[in-house]
């Protein structure tokens, strides 16, 4: 699958040939005096079609040849990120050119990146039978800036869309090589029997009843003397629970379960694009819970790379259980910050619902930070707390830790204090319990996989390691 070949329907001036059709943008407070300076042919077509400007109205202004003059585009209260994201298949083909006065229409909030995002339609298996509508952009250092970021989400949403079929570890093995190459960044697969002899023993363990082998999927770039970040991404290509099976309706959307490997990935790729001063190092380990005579066991104890041992108190945490030998690598080499993004419990969802993503970390300073670009970027997550208090839940009589509590409480905060034992006291964590994608359709965010906090962790990165002109 080629995952390159994406246009996300914004041009420069430069390569239109034909005058655009203008787009206004109007706030519900402006309407008045929007109306008062349009002309009469204009304020009788709007009174006929009985167009207001309420949040997502739109209305297709004729011109007196019965083309197309310009386009009404209501914004509610204010102008934000998602004001157009809808248009692209919604208005009718051509290209259009934003007329009202905006102060950006970069990644931080602007409505181009909101118009690129809308544009998106997962076509492998199913074809469109119209293109998307496209957006002029004048500035040619914000059209780049979010066709890099846009670009880079589409890749999340393409990668967790494709079904396990077509995306197991193997093929997720494949899609990292893709952006190595195209990087030019190094990339190494541990695979199969491979991960016991160099130390990654509960890889091996929840992906060995599958016949399609696991494996560490290890990608490096950037100097080796610029600031190390390491970034793990939970790649359960499917889940099947193990024998702890689940329920058949649960597995349907398992698919999924690989959306930390697909927005490390999706990451990588904007840091290698933008040209980060970062050392980058990607940890990935791609696995398949499946079940066979050689699945794991509910009662098993296992040795992990770090020495601990963990008692399987739940086959259907396996998450954790491969994240934990990653991170343990991770911090081998002492990064100045580690990424973890998975989609790891129902538990985050039951508390945060299944738009905004859950954030972890015991380090103050990121944590203001990463709340900050939330913000800014209208890309909402929450911080959960590390609660020790907890910490008793994941006792095990006969191994250090269990993997899982013996009840239904918090149980993204025991995950996230299970993976905070395997991280560096000294080096700064932060860990993402995402849902990775869209129950219904909102403009810009069509059902299926998505990129969660993906565009606060790209402005983080962009503000810590990149240059000026980056800023």
């Amino acid at each position: 699958m080629n995952y390159f070949a994406k246009d996300c329907n914004l041009i420069a001036n430069s390569e239109v040939t034909n005058v655009p059709i203008p787009i206004d943008l109007i706030q519900e407070p402006n309407w008045p005096a929007w109306r008062s300076g349009a002309s009469a042919l204009i304020n009788k077509w709007v009174d006929s079609v009985q167009f207001f400007p309420k949040q997502n109205e739109i209305c297709l202004v004729p011109n007196l040849t019965g083309g197309l003059d310009r386009v009404l585009v209501g914004t509610g209260k204010e102008i934000g990120l998602w004001s157009i994201a809808d248009l692209p298949r919604k208005l009718p083909q051509g290209n259009y050119t934003i007329e009202t006065e905006l102060s950006s229409v970069g990644p931080s909030g602007g409505v181009a990146l909101g118009w690129a995002l809308g544009s998106y339609h997962f076509d492998v298996y199913k074809k469109e039978n119209r293109n998307a509508a496209r957006l002029v952009i004048e500035n040619e250092q914000s059209l780049n800036e979010v066709r890099r970021l846009t670009s880079s989400i589409w890749l999340v949403r393409d990668l967790i869309n494709t079904p396990a079929n077509d995306m197991g570890p193997d093929e997720l093995a494949t899609a990292a090589d893709e952006i190595a190459s195209a990087g030019q960044a190094s990339i190494s697969h541990i695979i199969g029997e491979e991960l016991l002899t160099a130390g990654y023993p509960t890889i091996h363990m929840v992906g060995r009843a599958s016949d399609r082998e696991p494996r560490l999927i290890d990608l490096s770039w950037g100097s080796p003397e610029s600031a190390k970040v390491t970034l793990v991404g939970k790649g359960v290509c499917f889940d099947s629970g193990g024998l702890d099976l689940k329920p058949s309706d649960n597995m349907l959307l398992m698919k999924k379960d690989m959306g930390g490997a697909a927005h490390v990935l999706g990451l990588a790729k904007f840091i290698m694009e933008a040209e980060l001063d970062v050392r980058l190092r990607v940890l990935i380990p791609a696995v398949e819970n499946s079940v066979s005579g050689s699945a794991f066991h509910p009662g098993d104890v296992i040795k992990t790379r770090s020495g601990k041992t963990v008692e399987i108190g739940n086959t259907d945490a396996e998450g954790r259980l491969i994240l934990c030998d990653a991170l343990t690598e991770a911090s081998r080499e002492s990064p100045e910050l580690v990424i973890d993004i998975a989609t790891l419990t129902g538990a985050a969802r039951v508390a945060l619902g299944t738009e905004m993503a859950a954030m972890f970390t015991d380090n103050e300073e990121l944590a203001v930070e990463l709340a900050s670009q939330s913000l800014v970027q209208q890309d909402p997550l929450w911080r959960l707390p590390l609660w020790e208090g907890y910490l008793d839940d994941l006792e095990s009589h006969i191994a250090d830790y269990n993997n899982v509590a013996p009840h239904r409480y918090a149980g993204a905060i025991s995950a996230g204090l299970f993976l905070q034992k395997f991280v560096s006291d000294t080096t700064a964590w932060a860990h993402f319990d995402i849902m990775g994608w869209n129950r219904k359709s909102r403009p810009g965010r069509p059902i299926g996989g998505e990129a969660f906090a993906f565009r606060a962790l790209t402005a983080l990165l962009v503000e810590r390691y990149g240059n000026q002109e980056e800023k």
